[in-house]
């Protein structure tokens, strides 16, 4: 089966990186040491046509298919450095905007998709709570029907971008006691009565792209701002991570490609004991690793646009590209440490910033224990 890109996905993606290369470039050692979120770099993406690349045309989108927009994504991990930048607008997509595509009304759509995808609304998306990470169905935040208004209360950990966002795709139960069926979404503007931003999350990795606590307290949301049905909520939520884990990855594909070539580059002119790294057995056999470990978490990626494409379910395969790739890509970043010796290590070369933000790759989007969970109820077990 041939993911190659076709001609003009490939234009596409050169152009991305150029984009990246050329708007996309600034100070990353000090971006992640300040945890510094570029709002210009954002509208940047946006104005590109980044952010709506999914979404139909006749919203404000780009219209492309799910294999284009992977496209455009490994074209920013490749030709950018500001990894937490591009996860920003990972989560912006993919449980907010395509959420709100697949379950709103026409209303909903027309209110946000436009400004979702022009860059003047940011999304954040909230599910995951205190004491409900993995087990995201166990969550304690109520949705309580008043009248014509939902009240909500509890408390979202984890929100990536909360501190920029204009809107959040959040989920609360209607009655503990249905388990999943009593989960609701909604969509909820931030600067709404009752939502407040609690504190600021810091992170091992992915620095550049905020994090903090959400509190809903007794938050009046109207019932048209429910997002799908009352306690179909669980089927939004699942649509979005299985969107998010076939896609999120894929501007990692970027960064492996790039950290592939650098390698090779580093090893053919960095000279020990009287010849190039690279002709020795040990050198050259991560690099190896490294490209086998790339074409393999590619085709994993790509079948998931390829499936969407023929509107075949993938959950199963975005749960094995998402455990595979993420998996691959930390240990390439340990082998690009390894091949730089020293260099590798220290904060002026982007290696060791690339290994803190992989790590995170085994735990948003549900971690690898979830995937293999998914996985297993795939295969009948």
């Amino acid at each position: 089966m041939d993911f190659s890109l076709t001609d003009d996905q490939q234009q596409l993606q050169d152009a991305v990186i150029e984009f990246a290369r050329r708007e996309l470039a600034h100070d990353m050692i000090e971006a992640d040491r300040a945890q510094a979120f570029s709002r210009a770099a954002w509208e940047r993406c946006a104005a590109f046509g980044v952010l709506g690349l999914p979404i139909p045309e006749q919203y404000g989108g780009g219209g492309s298919d799910l294999l284009t927009t992977m496209a455009v994504m490994e074209g920013l991990g490749y030709g950018s450095r500001d990894q937490g930048l591009i996860f920003s607008m990972n989560a912006h997509l993919w449980t907010n905007s395509i959420p709100i595509l697949l379950y709103g009304t026409e209303a909903q759509k027309q209110r946000y998709l436009p400004g979702l995808c022009n860059g003047a609304l940011i999304g954040a998306n909230g599910a995951s709570e205190p004491e409900a990470g993995s087990d995201v169905f166990s969550m304690r935040t109520r949705a309580e029907r008043d009248g014509d208004d939902y009240v909500l209360n509890g408390t979202k950990m984890f929100v990536t971008n909360a501190q920029v966002a204009d809107v959040i795709v959040a989920y609360a139960t209607v009655n503990p006691a249905w388990g999943p069926m009593g989960i609701t979404a909604f969509i909820i503007e931030m600067d709404r009565p009752g939502v407040s931003v609690s504190r600021k999350i810091e992170k091992m990795g992915l620095r550049t792209s905020p994090m903090a606590e959400v509190i809903f307290d007794n938050c009046r949301v109207p019932v048209e701002q429910r997002l799908g049905r009352e306690g179909r909520g669980a089927d939004v939520f699942n649509c979005s991570m299985e969107w998010e884990r076939g896609s999120i990855l894929a501007a990692c594909l970027g960064t492996m490609r790039r950290q592939l070539e650098e390698c090779v580059a580093y090893a053919r002119q960095r000279r020990q004991f009287g010849q190039a790294i690279g002709r020795f057995q040990s050198v050259a056999n991560r690099i190896v690793d490294m490209k086998v470990r790339l074409e393999t978490s590619r085709a994993l990626v790509y079948r998931i646009g390829w499936l969407k494409g023929l509107g075949r379910n993938a959950e199963v395969d975005a749960a094995m590209a998402k455990l595979h790739t993420s998996d691959a890509f930390i240990r390439n970043c340990m082998d690009a440490i390894q091949v730089h010796g020293g260099y590798g290590y220290m904060t002026e070369f982007p290696f060791e910033r690339e290994m803190r933000d992989a790590m995170g790759s085994t735990l948003y989007s549900g971690t690898s224990e979830i995937q293999r969970t998914i996985i297993a109820k795939g295969l009948g077990l």
